[in-house]
């Protein structure tokens, strides 16, 4: 337990990682010495569990963040924008979820298994990255600092937990009313298309370079947390009919020359991260591995026989989890750990 008692804020507590969150506090058992749960009067006074009681959800407004240390939030970019400036003049470190403060260069954006010294100088708010990228550069991070990262090719499978909970609940009901023979009655809402027994090359808008925001997310996060804009990145996010859990498939290019049997060894001592690789055994990460777990899972460890130094990985995790709500909590962590809140 650490020494430190933290008074806790979620906002979005509702939504899916906003659950996860509570959830995860409550399972690491995270100094909390009160918890405030805030969202929008949609859904405020629904009542949340929490170490045996029931935590009434509030409706955040000006008053929210008096005498609070700590805000995890999870509400959307707009909602941060608007929000979380008013945490910090009230005295309060932000963990931001979204999108909204990642890419500004006195926020740090922080997975800290990485980069958590980036914490030391922050000013109030901190974000967390993408989920898509949370995963692929804990897998990645061993490799670079063993031999350098020259190039990067990323197809992503993504969830669509990762979209909303909503998204969930048209999957499920796309994929009934297909069983039952009445998939001329589809009207997708969350998705442009059908998400049941389909796959979209298309997470979140196009941008005028033709990549989706989402891949370009990816990039520009990937510089950022590893502090290098020289690496060359091209990604292809896709959706695909799975729950819980990104996948991904990473090619990976080195500066300099790297076994398979030494990137299974850094793998195996890496913090965060599970290698699961016997293709002899039919062992490799799946989705349904990964879910409701902490751990970055990689496997299908192979040369790149088409160039000189070319690793191919295929990394697995759980998006609610370490994509969002868990990475949240380690930085919220480390700043209690460091007393750097």
């Amino acid at each position: 337990m650490h020494k430190t008692m933290v008074r806790t804020a979620i906002l979005g507590a509702t939504g899916a990682v906003g659950q996860e969150m509570l959830r995860i506090l409550e399972e690491r058992q995270f100094p909390t010495a009160s918890l405030r749960l805030l969202a929008s009067s949609r859904t405020a006074g629904q009542r949340l569990p929490y170490r045996g009681r029931l935590i009434e959800v509030e409706e955040v407004g000006e008053d929210s963040f008096r005498d609070t240390d700590l805000v995890l939030s999870s509400a959307g970019g707009s909602i941060s924008k608007q929000w979380l400036p008013k945490a910090v003049a009230a005295g309060a470190t932000c963990v931001d979820n979204t999108s909204a403060y990642r890419m500004e260069a006195d926020v740090p954006l922080v997975v800290p298994e990485i980069n958590s010294h980036a914490l030391e100088n922050h000013h109030g708010i901190i974000s967390n990255p993408n989920c898509s990228t949370i995963q692929m550069v804990v897998a990645l991070d061993p490799i670079r600092k063993e031999a350098g990262i020259k190039r990067l090719v990323i197809a992503t499978y993504q969830a669509v937990s990762g979209k909303s909970g909503r998204a969930i609940g048209e999957m499920l009901d796309q994929t009934r009313q297909i069983l039952d023979g009445r998939a001329d009655g589809i009207v997708p809402s969350e998705f442009p298309y059908q998400i049941a027994f389909n796959c979209l090359p298309h997470i979140d808008v196009f941008l005028e370079n033709d990549y989706t925001r989402e891949e370009m997310k990816m990039v520009h996060e990937t510089w950022k947390i590893f502090e290098d804009n020289s690496i060359g990145i091209t990604a292809t996010t896709v959706r695909v009919p799975v729950v819980r859990g990104h996948s991904e498939a990473i090619n990976v290019e080195t500066h300099r020359p790297i076994s398979v049997e030494r990137v299974r060894e850094l793998l195996t001592q890496a913090p965060g991260v599970a290698v699961v690789d016997d293709p002899s055994r039919n062992e490799y990460p799946m989705p349904i591995y990964a879910a409701d777990r902490d751990l970055t899972y990689v496997g299908r460890i192979r040369k790149d026989e088409s160039i000189e130094n070319g690793i191919n990985l295929w990394v697995v995790s759980d998006n609610l989890r370490k994509g969002a709500a868990l990475n949240a909590i380690q930085i919220a962590e480390v700043l209690v750990e460091k007393n750097w809140l």
